[in-house]
């Protein structure tokens, strides 16, 4: 596992990516809101002998450059720059949440990069009614505290939530100012997620290479009636539900989404 960064290039951000080596067929590895590369440390280890695995942080993210803009083809361009500096595709991509709506689009407006997907717990219809609550409002939070403990409890407390362990995946020891702080800016990430609300059927459906849906049957982003319907409308595409999972299926089960994706790597070749 090796930290690495490609240069900022004309108007697109320096970005950072965890290469977890591996060789074999090249598997992107793309997270959602609030992540970066290094929250797939677990299921990268299980994939490696099976694949070469790159996880970008996306823009806004982990050790990546902030920008300007957080829209949804600032982050397919980026994903696509990558993979072709790198010289991976086609890749199969695997994209978690918000990483999911970026595969599956980079696979319809770069075809030629991507060879399969994995697409986990995201869907077509990322807005309301059909999701409840497709934004969380993380504006105000805490940004900063003098232990991870600490920051741990302002932002459970913000949130209203007790497991808030996602978003400390994204929090580091700052020497410096002597705290633990997040890498990414809370008001970022609210663009990220207003970036990412939207109607992408067409996106969905623009692509015929093979692809795996996976569900976590706890979740609320993804309901068990879209995950079915993006199935049924598209070709060469099979649905996994966890029922035990929730949005976090790398997380609640990195062993048997390991078990899904070697499968699949081995079906699509």
């Amino acid at each position: 596992m090796q930290q690495c960064q490609l240069p900022s290039h004309r108007d697109r951000p320096r970005l950072s990516y965890v290469d977890y080596g591996g060789s074999g067929t090249p598997l992107l590895l793309l997270h959602g809101a609030f992540g970066r590369g290094a929250v797939f440390a677990e299921l990268a280890r299980g994939l490696v002998a099976h694949a070469r695995v790159i996880a970008p942080d996306q823009r806004g993210h982990g050790l990546s450059d902030h920008a300007d803009g957080y829209t949804r083809e600032d982050f397919v361009e980026d994903a696509a720059h990558l993979l072709r500096v790198l010289g991976l595709g086609p890749a199969v991509v695997f994209g978690h949440s918000a990483g999911g709506v970026t595969a599956y689009q980079l696979a319809t407006h770069h075809p030629d990069l991507v060879r399969a997907l994995v697409i986990e717990d995201a869907g077509p219809l990322m807005r309301r009614p059909e999701i409840a609550r497709p934004v969380l409002d993380v504006r105000g939070w805490p940004a900063a505290a003098p232990t991870k403990e600490e920051l741990a409890r302002q932002v459970a407390e913000a949130a209203g939530m007790p497991d808030v362990g996602y978003f400390l995946q994204s929090a580091v020891r700052d020497e410096e100012r002597d705290c633990w702080r997040f890498l990414f800016d809370w008001d970022d990430m609210m663009a990220v997620q207003e970036g990412n609300v939207g109607e992408w059927w067409a996106d969905w459906l623009g692509s015929t290479c093979p692809a795996l849906v996976l569900r976590g049957g706890n979740s609320t982003l993804l309901p068990a009636d879209l995950a079915r319907e993006m199935v049924d409308r598209r070709a060469d595409t099979h649905l996994v539900t966890f029922p035990d999972a929730g949005h976090w299926i790398h997380d609640d089960d990195p062993a048997g989404v390991v078990a899904e994706v070697i499968e699949f790597l081995r079906r699509v070749g």
